[in-house]
């Protein structure tokens, strides 16, 4: 069964539905002893990454996470949620973050390195490009999900799965061992996105 983690920031109707009609079963939680036991954990997440960091540590649902995430169990943050799994973050100043994978989040600039102004927050549909496979995305093929978002990961390129351009190349699918992120929104993103849901739901069974 599949633990959404509720800390209070993160947009638990809408991934809850999707899972729904996927006939995945889950269950929503903020207390640490019931979420350790499931099989896998989604971390949402809506707002700021500073008061997101907040609410897990004051919970003790951060030293959970790496407990869960130790034991070997698959962990996916989506949105704002991939981002708290990265070390740091410089929204409102320096936080640190999960320190799951390796790398920083930073804004973007809105300047181009022409000159050119572009529009912060990245919002709307954009393609996706799979730079390799992994349990989640297995020979998948490009196409468009919907991100909302104003800062992104800076990260290895060895833990980017897929990417998208907006201005630069931008990380959207994020892995490493059992840990995977998602920037954009897959419960929003059509069949794609529910194609990726689906995909980490199994891994359950493969596991």
């Amino acid at each position: 069964m599949i633990g959404i983690i509720d800390y209070g920031m993160g947009n638990l109707f809408s991934v809850s539905k999707a899972l729904e009609r996927l006939n995945a079963a889950y269950f929503i939680s903020e207390n640490k002893e019931e979420l350790l036991q499931a099989d896998a954990l989604i971390l949402p997440g809506v707002g700021a990454f500073k008061d997101a960091m907040e609410k897990l540590k004051e919970t003790g649902l951060s030293e959970m996470i790496h407990t869960f995430v130790e034991n070997g169990k698959p962990l996916l943050g989506i949105c704002l949620g991939m981002q708290l799994l990265f070390e740091s973050s410089e929204e409102n100043g320096l936080s640190e973050g999960l320190k799951l994978l390796p790398g920083k989040v930073i804004r973007f600039s809105g300047i181009s390195k022409d000159g050119t102004a572009y529009k912060v927050p990245h919002m709307g549909w954009n393609k996706l490009h799979f730079k390799k496979d992994s349990l989640v995305t297995p020979n998948m093929d490009d196409d468009f999900v919907y991100f909302v978002h104003s800062y992104y990961a800076d990260t290895k390129e060895e833990v980017i799965i897929a990417s998208c351009s907006y201005d630069k190349e931008v990380p959207a699918v994020v892995g490493r061992n059992n840990v995977y992120g998602m920037q954009f929104h897959p419960e929003k993103s059509s069949k794609l996105g529910m194609h990726l849901l689906s995909n980490f739901a199994n891994l359950i069974q493969k596991g």
